[in-house]
């Protein structure tokens, strides 16, 4: 139970604690819960808006990326000011051996990406069975 989930959980482990000093502002909080049928991931994304976000999976690797960017051009007589705005994220989750990568809902809403992983068929839990002794 704790290795499939710490399995799921970001690759900000891989590279140590310091690796990712200073970047932890940009990085999107997340939420990874298991449960008996499925494996959720919730990240909060507020600014974003649904075509912004993109959800990719290779080599059993879910990415959740997005990117924004505005422009703001102010025009007087005596100057033009133009300031620009970009917000971008990337983060990655290995998926443990038990998740069926074939099955993967994501809902996006009023800022939060919720993604539901279901698990393989083998791996959820079966109810208590009574063994009859011969």
């Amino acid at each position: 139970f704790i290795s499939a989930f710490t399995d799921l959980l970001d690759y900000d482990q891989l590279f140590g604690n310091d690796f990712f000093k200073g970047f932890e502002s940009n990085l999107p909080a997340a939420n990874v819960i298991e449960g008996e049928k499925s494996y959720k991931i919730e990240l909060a994304i507020p600014g974003f808006k649904k075509e912004d976000v993109k959800v990719n999976l290779e080599n059993e690797v879910l990415t959740i990326s997005a990117e924004t960017k505005a422009e703001k051009e102010d025009k007087n007589e005596k100057y033009t000011r133009k300031e620009f705005s970009y917000n971008t994220f990337s983060r990655s989750f290995q998926l443990p051996k038990t998740a069926n990568s074939d099955k993967i809902d994501a809902k996006y809403e009023n800022g939060l990406l919720k993604l539901e992983v279901a698990k393989k068929d083998e791996a959820i839990k079966q109810g208590r069975k009574e063994i009859s002794i011969g």
